[in-house]
């Protein structure tokens, strides 16, 4: 049972939703609201010409909307579970666009370039963000959080990594011989290789058959940003 607003601002309804008490503005996924009550109005939001050129010319990106007034939203994204993460002043998230699901103005947010991707892994951008807030993203079942450190790089598959510290290096790691693709393979040809010190997200799951909507994969996960 939805209760009665206490203080502006994101909580989680439960594990599959997410409740944003807004008094101004707040910025999610198009297509993320599933109910709200109150006076509020739903824009599109310019993602700056940087932004906007990128996905324009990659097909990749953050479809976002601003959601502006006084009331409550209630934010869900296919009946996956919802996680809450506190960006702090110093901190850098890399996040795939396909995991965003709504988070507070005062968070900065840019696309950029997967370092040492190439044309793996189904996309080149992620979406970078700073500052100070709360960000909600969205899992299919419960995210692993994995330290990464000196000489103890972390492998993960491009369609379950979720996010990583935006600090560390990546590049792309090719675990089958030529000889094994040929007999078939193993299924698990790339993976996206981690190093220095940090952690990344990821979630026990590679993605759900057939295409997502509004998204074409994104960052180098598959769907960073839509």
């Amino acid at each position: 049972m939805a209760q009665p607003p206490t203080a502006p601002g994101m909580s989680l309804q439960h594990s599959k939703c997410v409740k944003y008490v807004v008094n101004g503005e707040v910025l999610a996924r198009q297509g993320a609201m599933i109910a709200y009550r109150g006076q509020i109005q739903f824009e599109v939001k310019s993602q700056g010409a940087g932004n906007f050129i990128r996905r324009a010319v990659t097909g990749e990106g953050l479809p976002l909307m601003a959601c502006r007034g006084q009331g409550e939203i209630w934010f869900a994204q296919g009946a996956n579970d919802c996680f809450i993460i506190d960006v702090e002043p110093g901190d850098a998230l890399s996040i795939n666009g396909r995991n965003v699901l709504v988070f507070d103005p005062s968070l900065q947010y840019q696309i950029q370039r997967v370092q040492g991707a190439g044309m793996f892994g189904g996309g080149l951008f992620n979406s970078v963000f700073t500052g100070s807030g709360r960000l909600a993203i969205t899992c299919e079942g419960q995210p692993i959080v994995i330290p990464v450190a000196p000489n103890q790089p972390v492998f993960i598959d491009t369609d379950a990594v979720i996010g990583w510290s935006a600090n560390l290096p990546s590049s792309i790691q090719k675990s089958q011989s030529l000889g094994s693709m040929l007999r078939g393979g193993s299924g698990e040809l790339f993976q996206l290789a981690l190093n220095g010190q940090g952690f990344a997200i990821v979630q026990p799951s590679e993605g759900r058959a057939g295409p997502q909507p509004q998204q074409k994969g994104g960052g180098l996960l598959g769907g960073l940003g839509g």
